[in-house]
């Protein structure tokens, strides 16, 4: 492993057209898994100028049954989709919550998908796709997550709250920062860039006005970073110049866009799959959820200070197809051991979708506050963010005793 060397994250807020379009299909996810617990989501948003399409295959009890809408449901779906992005904040000309028009084109789940990921007399619930997840921890940060990333989302989350607030008025929804940090071995030293971009009220590109913003950046950059990292820092702050407009009227979002900013910042591999807009059956979400919740668990337990892990699945079958784990030369113990441990936990069920599942109490309506922000490095609070519990510490220190 290089001893010096550079990396980089980005964030994006949850003004971000892509993050728009990522809470709303969450709470599409969220709507219809209060209603129904097995229900099936895939739901997918565009949005641009004034403009929300929703499009996808679902299977609901009491919303969608038979091929017709629950009398209600649509209108319910639509007062959904407005309040996210008024929650979100946009009240503007190009985008706001009350004016933009509606089109829902979601539709009845394939059956061909149904009969395979559906258990029945003669089998379990298979996956409901096929596909490779990657969970991953580091000890480089408290949450165990890459510093890069970490510090990228607690500047806009810092951000955000200030807009909300109004502690910073002259602030508008869509932001995106990124960070990069020297290394110095497998430990952070020195924060050498760091780079934000923030929509902003008219007026804010000129004169006091600009530095005024430039000063509250910089000030919420000093916050959020340790200063013994800011050392020799240089600094981008709207470094195109004025940035009225943004969000879905500046640039169209896309459910699934921003996979990285979701997951590690680019430190780990990602298998593909977006999280939002599905429900728990699709591997690609529950099991990048319970990858990430055992790689945290190992570096938790002491086993490793840095641990990726892959699983992965065949469409409508069950057991996984495979369990791969990588301490990266950190492990204090072999990873075929870490791997045999893992598979001998009783409480895990092989790793099976419906284990997974049940283990994290996944179908509940949990994921909207998983869509800006990062799925990765929360706070468990409650049943949000199951994965990020470290309670399976001791299952694993047993297990390889």
């Amino acid at each position: 492993m290089r001893q010096s060397y550079l990396f980089t994250s980005e964030s994006v807020s949850e003004g971000h057209p892509d993050k728009v379009s990522d809470q709303i299909s969450d709470a599409i996810v969220d709507l219809f898994l209060g209603k129904d617990s097995e229900a099936r989501i895939a739901c997918e948003t565009l949005t641009t100028t004034q403009l929300v399409v929703l499009a996808g295959e679902i299977r609901c009890k009491g919303v969608y049954e038979d091929g017709a809408w629950a009398p209600g449901a649509q209108a319910e779906i639509e007062a959904a989709v407005r309040n996210t992005v008024r929650e979100i904040g946009y009240e503007q000309d190009g985008f706001h919550w009350e004016k933009f028009e509606f089109i829902n084109r979601l539709h009845g789940q394939s059956a061909h998908i149904a009969q395979g990921v559906d258990a029945g007399s003669n089998k379990d619930e298979g996956a409901g796709d096929q596909g490779i997840m990657f969970g991953y921890a580091t000890d480089e940060t408290p949450d165990l997550m890459p510093a890069t990333l970490y510090y990228s989302h607690k500047i806009l989350e810092r951000m955000a709250a200030d807009r909300h607030s109004g502690a910073a008025p002259f602030l508008e929804p869509d932001a995106k920062s990124q960070v990069t940090l020297r290394y110095e071995g497998s430990l952070p030293v020195a924060a050498t860039a760091v780079v934000v971009s923030t929509q902003h009220a008219p007026g804010y590109d000129t004169g006091d006005n600009e530095a005024q913003l430039h000063t509250y950046v910089r000030q919420v950059i000093a916050e959020v970073i340790p200063p013994v990292l800011l050392r020799e820092t240089e600094y981008h702050i709207n470094p195109t110049g004025s940035f009225e407009i943004g969000g879905p009227d500046g640039d169209a979002g896309l459910t699934g866009r921003k996979i990285i900013v979701d997951t590690y910042g680019g430190a780990a591999p990602h298998g593909g799959g977006a999280f939002s807009g599905k429900d728990p059956t699709k591997v690609d979400r529950s099991a990048a959820y319970i990858t990430r919740y055992l790689a945290k668990n190992i570096v938790a337990a002491g086993l490793a200070t840095r641990c990726t892990i892959q699983l992965a699945y065949a469409i409508g079958v069950s057991k996984p197809l495979s369990l791969y784990v990588d301490t990266h030369d950190t492990g204090t113990i072999g990873d075929d051991k870490i791997e045999a441990a893992i598979m001998s936990i009783a409480k895990l069920g092989g790793l099976t979708p419906r284990a997974i599942r049940t283990h994290l109490g996944l179908n509940k309506p949990i994921y909207r506050k998983s869509a800006a922000y990062g799925h990765f490095g929360r706070q468990p609070e409650g049943d949000f963010f199951p994965w990020e519990r470290t309670d399976l510490v001791a299952d694993l220190k047993a297990a390889l005793a």
